[in-house]
């Protein structure tokens, strides 16, 4: 007797394989305690979307981030947009950078683009974050939708995490993960109306897809230390 498989019921199989490789998809941890308590961590084989305004942990976010897959070995991939990364404030929060490549893209949205297509296509990264914090929004608002297809689809066969750091979401549904930073809250030393040292900052992450009530509260300390 000779088995047979329709064609529809062979694109159901793939479907399902698809989803449960989905269900079942690996996080990479975001080196931070509270946060992975709340969301286990980033989702590798999709988009995370982290938003928030200037002075929100945004960068203490991509800081541990990136210091928990190079501390593990993984190659990271730091696409740049605005110039504004600073590798000794990273290598001070634990990055490797020998496992870092870094992209600087002089403030152009178009190149960083397509400096990202080209990572994540190529694969072999654990981490590929695109930094479009420094780019204004109404410059980022103008980026074809298309774009975040084209990431979606490509990234989700590949074991990175691709992190995406912007002040307003755009990549919407896109995205698996979607983390809304607070502004900062200082914690300062000292007594002093004049003069006061910067001890730690409180920090605020919530997520916003999928929709979670807590609120991951977490500090950063200061990296500067006294003379």
């Amino acid at each position: 007797m000779t088995s047979f498989t329709s064609p529809l019921l062979a694109r159901h199989l793939r479907t399902e394989h698809q989803l449960r490789e989905k269900i079942s998809r690996d996080f990479l941890t975001t080196n931070v305690h509270e946060l992975n308590v709340v969301l286990e961590g980033f989702p590798r084989g999709a988009i995370s979307e982290i938003t928030g305004p200037a002075s929100s942990g945004r960068t203490t976010l991509l800081h541990t981030a990136l210091a928990a897959a190079t501390s593990r070995g993984e190659y990271c991939a730091l696409i740049d947009a605005s110039d504004s990364f600073d590798p000794h404030s990273a290598a001070a929060g634990g990055v490797d950078l020998t496992r870092l490549l870094w992209i600087r893209c002089g403030g152009q949205a178009d190149r960083a683009l397509q400096c990202a297509d080209l990572l994540v296509h190529a694969g072999g990264w654990g981490i590929i974050a695109l930094d479009l914090a420094g780019i204004a929004p109404q410059m980022v608002r103008k980026i074809p939708i298309s774009w975040w297809h084209r990431f979606r689809l490509a990234v989700e066969d590949k074991p990175a995490a691709m992190l995406v750091f912007e002040r307003e979401p755009f990549v919407r549904a896109c995205a698996a993960l979607a983390i809304e930073m607070a502004p900062v809250k200082p914690v300062w030393e000292g007594s002093h109306t004049d003069f006061r040292v910067l001890q730690a900052t409180k920090l605020e992450a919530r997520s916003k897809k999928p929709v979670r009530f807590e609120t991951a509260r977490f500090q950063a300390r200061a990296l500067a230390t006294r003379a």
